[in-house]
């Protein structure tokens, strides 16, 4: 442990650094000039300060005062020297940060108790911000370790549910991506935008609940299919309703609303602009997009450029003019991430 003795009087200082240097496990270092002990201060770090009270330049209160606003002083303890010191200097000295109180001519024997008595302080101080250290890391490694388990499972679930619908998985993790693209730009932040991405490939597992020969029919629905095929968003906010955590209810919201229309022409509740969830928008975009370039079995994949003109043209009426922005504004990461997608058409249409 290292103790700063700050005090124009060479004797003094010296002194008392003599004695301090007696305590086993202590160190000290003495500085003559309040203004180079302060720099020597914020160049190394000590575990406690003695400052004489009358110095030239600065006293011994405006010390403690600049000493208290470095962030690595802010709990180390700090004893004032003085002669003699009025009510006010000692509630000034209080005030500016002083721990304790030391009177000259010193007392060599209450010196080394009291020096002692702070340093036993000052290591429980270090001791218990070490063990805050370690909790926090033990916490954040934990932290860590279940959001993984949690990513893990939302990304196999979102994967059976593809297969379940006659696909490999991509779409998911395409329409994840781009949400996670256009989130950024439009400024929602790392974390919403992190949660958008775990929970945008869970918006169509609601498809568990509808019957494959609707679901996998090559060709098109009738009517009443289509009116069953549209029930997978109330079986995928019935599925993810009530969570507990934040990102099941974000897809909650999700798989009820990516079918709502900024128009108010969508289902299954016919919400319209702002009403319809800032993730529950920006889903429907990319996941139109994905689909339109993905081949299915009733369609062939469209090329990425009329897709990205389906998009914009549906701006204003199917989707949230500033989704489609966003989106534009992020076309050459997502045409990027087309281009390595398996069953997309990138080359532009003729």
């Amino acid at each position: 442990m290292r103790v700063m003795v700050i005090d124009d009087s060479r004797s003094s200082a010296a002194a008392i650094a003599n004695r301090i240097d007696e305590i086993p496990g202590l160190s000290s270092a003495v500085c003559l000039d309040p203004e180079v002990a302060l720099r020597e201060c914020e160049r190394d770090q000590f575990d406690l300060v003695l400052v004489d009270y009358v110095m030239p330049k600065l006293d011994g209160v405006e010390v403690l005062k600049t000493l208290r606003s470095l962030e690595a002083y802010r709990l180390v303890p700090m004893i004032m020297i003085a002669s003699t010191l009025s009510k006010d200097v000692k509630l000034q000295a209080i005030q500016a940060g002083a721990t304790d109180f030391l009177n000259k001519p010193v007392d060599w024997v209450e010196l080394q108790a009291r020096v002692k008595n702070l340093v036993a302080l000052r290591q429980a101080q270090i001791e218990l911000a070490d063990r805050t250290q370690q909790l926090c890391a033990e916490v954040a490694t934990a932290t860590a370790s279940l959001v993984a388990r949690e990513e893990e499972i939302i990304w196999r679930l979102a994967r059976a549910i593809e297969f379940r619908d006659g696909t490999t998985g991509e779409h998911v993790s395409r329409v994840a991506k781009i949400c996670r693209l256009v989130s950024d730009q439009m400024g929602l932040g790392f974390e919403r935008g992190r949660i958008l991405y775990l929970a945008a490939p869970l918006h169509d597992i609601g498809k568990i609940g509808i019957s494959d020969t609707v679901l996998q029919k090559p060709g098109r629905l009738t009517p009443e299919e289509i009116a069953v095929m549209r029930r997978h968003v109330e079986y995928g906010a019935a599925i993810l309703g009530d969570a507990s955590t934040e990102v099941v209810r974000v897809a909650a919201a999700i798989a009820r609303t990516h079918h709502e229309k900024w128009d108010g022409s969508g289902y299954p509740s016919g919400l319209a602009g702002e009403a319809i969830p800032i993730e529950g928008r920006i889903t429907a975009v990319a996941d139109v997009f994905d689909a339109l370039c993905s081949e299915r079995p009733y369609k062939p994949a469209w090329p990425v450029e009329k897709a990205l003109a389906e998009i914009v043209s549906c701006r204003g009426r199917h989707f949230d003019p500033a989704c489609v922005d966003a989106f534009v504004s992020c076309w050459p990461q997502i045409r990027a991430l087309m281009e390595t997608a398996a069953g997309c058409e990138v080359t532009a249409a003729a």
